[in-house]
């Protein structure tokens, strides 16, 4: 089973080919350019890298949310995209579970975070101990005041990774430590071992259902929201 992975979450993008477990390759890019412009091409790049074709690839997957409103779009369309074009099974996966797996050879709590901007962050906490990922809560959207007041339950040692992890270290006051750089950012190699996860547990990939979780209202639904409510008291 080759998986061909997108993630695109954030402003770093990435893709990768996970076949039987194994990762084949990993392109990885924080350069700041537009996901539009490079995740197609990294994932060609690497598929003839890997001296395979698009028909070698057996299932697509991809960081369906929470993170970027824009990004997630682009990846869930890339991978919509290459899908549906080759009859493909195309799974969705939490952004914030993929990028544990980063942490899988930690013992204690994982804390992942991507900055979520009006002073909030999109958090998931796992249970990391022998390789294994437990996880302790729903993919939220908390203020970093909430997130403090709930890792002080937790009496283990707690690691920040994603996008949002620095910010947390500088506000948080519970002990924590900083994955380091390299594991901290979401991959697409956490994607596709992600969606293994759900292939093997005979979950359907279902690319017509597939919807991107943003978990919040975008700027622009909350600000329509607000003038129909001002309309209402007009």
């Amino acid at each position: 089973m080759r998986i061909l992975a997108f993630e695109s979450s954030a402003k770093a993008a990435s893709v990768a080919i996970l076949s039987d477990g194994k990762l084949l390759g990993e392109y990885f890019q924080n350069s700041g350019q537009t996901h539009s412009r490079t995740l197609m091409k990294m994932a060609q790049d690497l598929i003839d890298n890997c001296d395979l074709t698009a028909e070698d690839i057996d299932a697509v997957a991809c960081a369906a949310g929470p993170g970027s409103f824009t990004g997630i779009r682009i990846g869930v369309a890339a991978a919509k995209g290459f899908a549906w074009g080759r009859e493909l099974p195309l799974y969705g996966v939490s952004t914030l579970s993929s990028m544990a797996h980063n942490a899988g050879s930690f013992q204690g709590i994982v804390c992942c975070a991507m900055d979520a901007r009006r002073s909030q962050v999109y958090n998931a906490l796992f249970q990391a101990k022998d390789g294994g990922l437990t996880r302790l809560c729903e993919d939220r959207a908390i203020s970093v005041e909430e997130l403090d007041a709930d890792l002080a339950n937790y009496d283990q040692p707690i690691l920040l990774v994603g996008d949002g992890a620095e910010l947390c270290k500088t506000l948080l006051h519970v002990p924590t430590s900083l994955a380091p750089e390299q594991l901290r950012h979401q991959t697409a190699a956490g994607v596709a071992l992600e969606a293994a996860i759900d292939i093997q547990a005979g979950k359907p990939g279902d690319g017509a259902a597939l919807i991107p979780n943003y978990l919040r209202l975008s700027q622009a639904e909350r600000e329509r929201l607000a003038r129909e409510e001002n309309q209402k008291g007009d």
